[in-house]
């Protein structure tokens, strides 16, 4: 199996139950980030051993994939046994063809932003193109000056005018559609900012940036998702996760 391969199979084991399956992928020391479960391989076994348990089947949906280099990124919808769909983005660290780290970040699907777009359509389509590092270089200072507020003054050098699909759940589409959903969130006393950003994982015309800092003064992880065209940031996903308090974590491991 291909890297890509592997991790499907990994999350497709939280509905078949396949323990030997888990056993086969997973690296000797493998590492969660996943704050609500423990560390290492034997409570991953435990967690898709626990999930059999459950009267409703927990269901896996991959929307979106890519590699960079070690890592595998995977947008994903699932619903766990039955508790309600949400919407993640899953990613791997592979070692020696081991999985031997992850993190993700989860938000609860709901229905179409104001645009008509949904967390999850859109383009699936995801190869390397030859603009792997391009895309990568554009997202990176696209976070750096703008989300982390840097040099504000180059918003508009991001984007083709007005051009710029969005998929979070509360902003319509357009430049101007973020400035307005932004400014509302200024009157409201609501900050959302940008710390650090821990990684830039591209292919091709996409790259996913995982950051962290604080969404209304609260501890918050941002998974974005963009696509890149002819130099522009064209489209958005994203997943925003509160962090939980550091006495309620089951590893000690961070987020990021």
């Amino acid at each position: 199996m291909t890297n890509i391969e592997k991790a499907k199979a990994l999350i497709g084991t939280f509905n078949s139950g396949d323990l030997k399956l888990v056993d086969s992928l997973l690296a000797p020391k493998y590492i969660q980030h996943n704050l609500a479960f423990a560390d290492g391989r034997d409570a991953f076994i435990a967690a898709v051993a626990g999930l059999q348990q459950a009267p409703v089947k927990t269901t896996v949906k991959v929307i979106r994939e890519f590699q960079d280099g070690d890592y595998v990124i995977l947008h994903v919808c699932y619903n766990f046994a039955g508790a309600g769909e949400v919407v993640n983005f899953d990613v791997f660290r592979f070692e020696n063809g081991l999985i031997a780290e992850h993190w993700d970040n989860s938000q609860a699907k709901v229905g179409a932003n104001p645009s008509g777009h949904t967390q999850i359509d859109g383009d699936t389509n995801i190869v390397d193109n030859g603009n792997t590092e391009k895309t990568r270089e554009i997202v990176s200072s696209f976070i750096k000056d703008i989300l982390k507020g840097e040099h504000l003054e180059k918003t508009a050098s991001y984007f083709d005018g007005d051009k710029y699909i969005q998929h979070n759940i509360s902003i319509p589409d357009g430049l101007s559609g973020l400035g307005g959903v932004l400014a509302e969130m200024a009157k409201a006393g609501i900050q959302m900012v940008y710390n650090r950003t821990f990684k830039v994982l591209a292919c091709g015309d996409y790259a996913l940036g995982m950051s962290e800092g604080t969404f209304a003064g609260k501890p918050t992880v941002y998974y974005d998702l963009f696509r890149v065209e002819n130099g522009y940031i064209a489209e958005h996903w994203d997943v925003m996760e509160e962090t939980l308090p550091k006495e309620k974590w089951a590893n000690q491991n961070g987020k990021l």
